[in-house]
C-alpha cells in the first residue's frame, strides 16, 4: 500500500472520526477522577471504552447494509419508521444543544480566565463576548470554520503537551491517588455519562463509510482505532491534570492548573481551549441550524433562534454545571441512543446475547441520571 493510499484508506478517516470524537466533554473527566479515585475511573475506561467500540462497530455494520447517503435520524427512520426518526430527531437535536450548552460554559469560564484578571468583568460578560461571535458566525452561515476543526485540535493537543513540559517539576505521582468520597453511590456511578459522552462518535460513522470509495471492508478497523486514540489520550489527560493539580482539580480541568503553572503556560492552553469549544460551537450550531430546517422545515430565523439561542436562554436560568450538564447527556441522551442502536442491530440479525444485556446498561444509566440529576 503506497502512502496516498494509506492516507485515503486509514489516516484521513481515522483523523476524521477521533477529532469528531474529541470535544469538550473530555474537560470533565480530571474532576470526575478526582471524585471516584483513579482506579474506579480506569475500569469504567476499559469497560465505557469496550462499550462504546462495540456499539461504534456495529454501526459500522449497520451503516454497510444500510442504503447510503443517510444519517442516525434517516437510519431510525429506515429500520423503524417515523416513530423512529421522530425519536431520533428528538435525541439529536436535544444532543446537540447540551453540547452546545456545555461548549458555552467551558468556553465562557476559559476566556474569563484570560481576560478577566486584565480587564475586570463577570464571567457573564466574557461568555457572552464568546456567544454574540459564535452566533454572528452561525448566522453568517459560513461552514469553512469546521475544516479547520482538526488544526484546531492539534493546536490544542501542542499547547497541553506545552503546558505539562512546562509544568513537569510540578509533577507528583501521589495526587493521583487523591479522591474525595469514592464510596458514595453517587461517585460510584458518576464517570459512566461523561465518559459516554467523551467517547461517542456514532454520527459520522457515515461520513466514515463514504470516505472509504471503494474501501468499505476497512470500515471496521478504521472505526476501532479512531475510538482507541481519543480513549489513550484521555488517559493520559487525566493522569497529567491529577498529577499536578491533584485535589484542586477543578471541574474543567485548566482553569485548576493556573494556581500550579506560570502565566505564559496556562495561557496558551487556555487560549487553545477557548479556540477549540469556539470551532465545536460554531461547527455544531450550523449543524443544528441546517437539521432544524431541511428535517423539521422551520424557517432560518426560527430555525437559527432556536439552535443559538436557546444554549444562552439556559445559561442565563442558571445551568451553569458542567459536570451533571454531561452526565445527563452522556447517561440519558446516548444511553437513548445507544438502545437504539442495539435495536437497529437486532433488524439486521444481531446476536441477542448482547443486545439484552448492554440495552439493560443504558436503562440502568438512563435512570440513574434521571433520579440523581433531576429528582
Amino acid at each position: 500500500m503506497g502512502l496516498k493510499e494509506l492516507f485515503r484508506s486509514y489516516v484521513y478517516p481515522i483523523a476524521m472520526l477521533s477529532g469528531s470524537i474529541i470535544g469538550v466533554g473530555f474537560f470533565a473527566l480530571p474532576y470526575v477522577a478526582m471524585q471516584t479515585g483513579i482506579w474506579l475511573m480506569l475500569l469504567y475506561f476499559a469497560v465505557v471504552t469496550a462499550i462504546i467500540v462495540f456499539l461504534h462497530v456495529i454501526f459500522a455494520e449497520i451503516s454497510l447494509k444500510t442504503p447510503d447517503h443517510k444519517r442516525f435520524p434517516g437510519f431510525a427512520k429506515f429500520y423503524f419508521g417515523r416513530k423512529g426518526e421522530a425519536v431520533a430527531l428528538v435525541v439529536t437535536i436535544l444532543g446537540i444543544l447540551g453540547a452546545l450548552l456545555a461548549y458555552l460554559i467551558v468556553g465562557g469560564e476559559f476566556l474569563t480566565s484570560i481576560l478577566q484578571p486584565s480587564f475586570g468583568g463577570s464571567n457573564f460578560a466574557y461568555t457572552l463576548i464568546y456567544f454574540v461571535l459564535a452566533g454572528i458566525i452561525i448566522f453568517l452561515g459560513i461552514k469553512t470554520i469546521s475544516k479547520v476543526e482538526l488544526w484546531v485540535l492539534l493546536i490544542l493537543f501542542l499547547s497541553i503537551l506545552f503546558v505539562f513540559l512546562n509544568g513537569f517539576l510540578k509533577i507528583k505521582a501521589g495526587n493521583i491517588l487523591i479522591m474525595r468520597s469514592p464510596y458514595e453511590i453517587k461517585n460510584i456511578l458518576l464517570p459512566f455519562g461523561p465518559l459516554m459522552f467523551a467517547l461517542w462518535g456514532i454520527g459520522l460513522i457515515p461520513e466514515v463509510e463514504e470516505m472509504l470509495i471503494g474501501k468499505k471492508h476497512l470500515i471496521k478497523k478504521v472505526v476501532i482505532i479512531a475510538t482507541l486514540i481519543p480513549a489513550l489520550f484521555y488517559v493520559l489527560f487525566v493522569l497529567l491534570v491529577l498529577s499536578i493539580s491533584g485535589a484542586h482539580t477543578s471541574d474543567s480541568a485548566l482553569v485548576g492548573l493556573k494556581f500550579f503553572l506560570g502565566d505564559w503556560a496556562i495561557m496558551a492552553a487556555l487560549f487553545a481551549g477557548v479556540l477549540s469549544t469556539f470551532v465545536a460551537f460554531v461547527a455544531q450550531g450550523f449543524l443544528l441550524e441546517r437539521t432544524l430546517i431541511l428535517d423539521l422545515g422551520i424557517k432560518k430565523w426560527q430555525a437559527f433562534s432556536m439552535a443559538v439561542l436557546t444554549p444562552l436562554i439556559l445559561f442565563m436560568l442558571g445551568v451553569k454545571s458542567f459536570i451533571p450538564l454531561v452526565s445527563v447527556l452522556g447517561g440519558v441522551l446516548i444511553g437513548v441512543s445507544g438502545i437504539l442502536v442495539l435495536m437497529m442491530y437486532k433488524k439486521i440479525g444481531g446476536k441477542k446475547i448482547v443486545i439484552y444485556p448492554l440495552s439493560l446498561v443504558f436503562i440502568a444509566g438512563i435512570i440513574y441520571q434521571i433520579f440523581y440529576f433531576f429528582i
